[in-house]
């Protein structure tokens, strides 16, 4: 995954994520609201973020859990397992 761009992303977290990239997981927004947003893996798992972004309902996403990272339409976020 080559991301067009990051917001907040620190730079130990894109070091991790070049390192590992077969830990991306492919998934689709099923809830959003502030702060948190809930993603429906493709395996069927579901996973709560926290994270600043926002992404609309059934938007395809990819989290990379070891470095706590969201890409929404190319961008990466930080996002840390919530609970």
């Amino acid at each position: 995954m080559t991301p067009s761009s990051m917001t907040g992303v620190l730079p130990i977290q894109q070091a991790v994520a070049n390192a590992s990239p077969s830990a991306w997981r492919d998934g689709l927004v099923v809830e959003a609201r502030q702060g948190e947003v809930v993603v429906a893996a493709l395996d069927g798992a579901l996973t709560t973020l926290a994270t600043a972004v926002l992404p609309a309902l059934g938007e395809p996403v990819a989290f990379h859990p070891v470095a706590e990272l969201l890409a929404v339409a190319g961008v990466r976020y930080p996002a840390r397992a919530a609970g």
